[in-house]
């Protein structure tokens, strides 16, 4: 769900700009796909949770970093971690034309520029994601969604969010035993994980966008809570009480050191918050990023092998990616490409949506808002 770097942080009011694109309305949901939710009103991504989801967006491309500086006797272990999808073989070549092509294996690093698409996923599989509120019936959606766009010199970033209750036309995807989906006019965006995996993530996106994905990067519920254990959790402040029985959290207003378990319910919780929509929980999310990049700075994890170990296992325990960033080599050799980046040139915006006419507890993109968008990431 979040992710975290090591290391090149700036200020927390460092590179404060304005979003390039707001939302006017937004629909959300604790328990992705409910038809419960009312859209929420514009401006959710500027102000003080935009500067704060600046620092998100460094820290989505970051867990790519986690491990960069392990000792090689624990390479082969936190390599071994890793899970897999190969995207580019399960897609083709019918997708939008890349600007320069990504090297493979032991190739110079690409000069262009290149998007990657991060998702943190509410998987129902495993009896440790079901206890942390994924659900009972082994399936899975995309919580979070994000397009990082990292510059051609690797110093400035737009991370660009895709709201989750966004209404698509999902195309047909390859499934792994040659049969595909049913293309789908009208539906929910987060639901293209859920129905085809990571490659459907990906080709719905790039059918919304026309961008090409260079890389995929996803963790899920269990991941997120293990790495914020591995940290030694977190410090928040909250400014009311929370009391959801959804989320499972009850917290009384004031600074409180949260487990993996606790920070994740706190950044799922939105009924018992503002107003009860989930521009509540975007702003606890950015609340516990912060925190969580605080703790991280803290710790100084690059002069501690054994932390550095500690928290690399957890993030790699739970981390799928495309073939292109399947080893720790690969994801050593991205993170090194990235070292001049700072917290500073690190852009967030959302999608322009606004409320569907037919549904106004869902969003459709904003036209030609959005179009301008997608199109300056080309």
């Amino acid at each position: 769900m979040f992710l975290l770097v090591t290391g090149h942080q700036g200020s927390d009011g460092a590179g404060d700009t304005e979003d390039a694109g707001d939302a006017k309305g937004a629909g959300g949901d604790g328990d992705a796909g409910s038809d419960g939710d009312e859209a929420g009103g514009a401006g959710i991504w500027s102000g003080r949770r935009a500067r704060v989801l600046r620092i998100t967006g460094l820290s989505l491309a970051g867990l790519l970093l986690l491990g960069a500086g392990a000792a090689g006797w624990v390479y082969w272990q936190l390599d071994d971690n890793i899970s897999s999808v190969d995207i580019n073989g399960a897609l083709g070549d019918d997708r939008p034309a890349r600007p320069l092509s990504t090297p493979s294996a032991g190739e110079p690093l690409p000069t262009g520029s290149l998007n990657v698409l991060v998702l943190g996923s509410d998987s129902r599989s495993g009896e440790e994601n079901r206890e942390l509120g994924g659900g009972e019936d082994g399936g899975a959606r995309s919580d979070t969604a994000m397009v990082v766009h990292l510059d051609a010199g690797r110093t400035a970033a737009t991370v660009v969010s895709i709201p989750r209750d966004t209404l698509v036309d999902r195309p047909s995807c390859p499934l792994p035993d040659g049969e595909s989906t049913r293309p789908a006019s009208g539906a929910m965006f987060n639901t293209a994980y859920e129905v085809g995996g990571p490659v459907c993530a990906v080709k719905t996106v790039e059918a919304l966008t026309d961008v090409r994905m260079d890389h995929y990067v996803e963790i899920d519920f269990a991941g997120f809570a293990r790495l914020v254990d591995a940290l030694g959790g977190v410090t928040v402040t909250t400014e009311e009480d929370i009391d959801d029985d959804r989320s499972r959290l009850t917290l009384e207003a004031g600074t409180h050191h949260l487990g993996g378990t606790d920070a994740l319910a706190l950044a799922r919780t939105r009924y018992d918050v503002g107003d009860g929509s989930d521009l509540g929980r975007i702003e606890l999310q950015q609340l516990l990023v912060k925190a969580l990049l605080e703790q991280v700075a803290r710790q100084n994890l690059l002069t501690s092998p054994a932390r550095l170990y500690e928290v690399a296992d957890a993030a790699t325990g739970s981390l799928t990616t495309d073939t292109g960033l399947d080893s720790l080599g690969e994801l050593t050799r991205f993170g090194r490409s990235l070292q001049g980046l700072t917290s500073g040139g690190v852009t967030t915006v959302t999608m322009p949506v606004v409320p569907a006419p037919w549904d106004r507890n869902r969003v459709v993109a904003d036209e030609p808002e959005a179009g301008e968008l997608w199109a300056s990431l080309r």
